[in-house]
């Protein structure tokens, strides 16, 4: 059996987020729970500095500016020269065209381990027509398991498609993870938070595609037991934090809901 989560544990990787400012600090607090570390250095001066002390590096153009932008780029060619994991989420990809532009900028000037994003985001980046309201992601007309794995293969990638079923596919192969709980979806953050537990994984894993996989497993099991003790999403973000700070590899292990394909 593998322990994903014992290793993170026992290792306690520095993950760097250069994230958006409306859910840094529940970002900052998966990532402790699941037993990482968190660090969010924003400033050109310092952020490349900070990724080479760093495990795993994620990015998150949530509340994007150019100068985020640009620190992001700095910081993407530290990881890059220091090879560990980037991780970019492409938060309201398909909203705005500066927000498509700027992902697209970040994804051609340094290389991106794993590039996620809901349906629409994902499908955005693909180049299929799509359209994000705000964040929050819209029907595709597409085969999402499709462009998931032709979006990876053309970028060299992973890509992670998160919604009811999480698709994550490294060009040749497709996991479907489908642990979770509603209540997920009833609170703002989760898509984020879930790009620092792939982060946090990642950082102890260099097969990133099972990284990410178990990232979302994981993660989507701390989330049913959560929902299991929780009478909406005030208690349910609390036992959220919780369950993952308590869960274990055994445990999760006889919870574990993903196919191959």
């Amino acid at each position: 059996m593998q322990e994903p989560l014992k290793t993170i544990k026992e290792t306690r990787p520095l993950i760097h987020h250069i994230t958006n400012w409306v859910t840094i600090y529940e970002c900052a607090n998966i990532t402790r729970a699941f037993g990482a570390l968190p660090v969010m250095a924003h400033a050109p001066e310092e952020c490349a500095d900070m990724t080479r002390i760093s495990s795993a590096l994620v990015l998150n153009i949530g509340t994007l500016t150019n100068e985020l932008i640009d620190a992001m780029i700095l910081s993407a060619k530290a990881a890059n020269e220091k090879k560990i994991p980037v991780v970019l989420d492409a938060v309201g990809v398909g909203a705005t065209k500066f927000r498509d532009y700027m992902a697209a900028k970040i994804i051609d000037s340094v290389n991106i381990d794993i590039i996620k994003g809901n349906y629409s985001e994902i499908a955005k980046l693909a180049g299929e027509k799509a359209q994000t309201k705000g964040v929050e992601t819209t029907s595709i007309n597409a085969d999402p398991r499709k462009i998931a794995q032709e979006l990876a293969t053309s970028k060299s990638c992973i890509v992670v498609m998160t919604g009811k079923e999480d698709i994550i596919s490294n060009g040749k192969k497709i996991f479907v993870v489908r642990n979770g709980h509603e209540l997920m979806g009833s609170i703002v953050g989760t898509g984020c938070m879930a790009a620092s537990v792939i982060g946090s994984f990642a950082a102890v894993n260099p097969d990133h595609f099972d990284a990410a996989k178990d990232a979302l497993c994981y993660f989507g099991i701390a989330g049913e037991l959560a929902a299991e003790v929780s009478r909406g999403p005030g208690s349910f973000k609390v036992n959220l934090y919780d369950e993952a700070f308590s869960l274990s590899d055994e445990n999760a292990e006889k919870m574990l809901n993903f196919e191959e394909c």
